[in-house]
């Protein structure tokens, strides 16, 4: 039985300054995508930290889809949409 994508080994890196940049400042190989994925999530606060996952397959998971999929907490809320400047009818 195959193990689901988010149970499956996956690596961090984290590049910091510029995205041109050399190289990865960090890589980690972590058990699950699921802890690589929190582990992201927890340098969200960093503005100068861009996060990239790679899984066992060979998919690369960039900030964006790592925002988009980032575990909700308390301590980092779901941000509202903004409402339009017109209203709708």
């Amino acid at each position: 039985m195959a193990q689901p994508q988010m149970e499956r080994p996956a690596e961090l890196m984290v590049w910091r300054g510029a995205p041109a940049a050399p190289g990865p400042r960090e890589v980690r190989r972590y058990p699950t995508l699921r802890a690589a994925l929190a582990a992201a999530t927890a340098r969200a606060e960093d503005p100068e930290s861009l996060p990239w996952i790679v899984t066992e397959d060979g998919d690369v998971l960039s900030p964006h889809w790592i925002d988009g999929h980032a575990p909700r907490t308390a301590a980092r809320p779901v941000r509202p949409l903004p409402r339009p400047a017109v209203p709708l009818s």
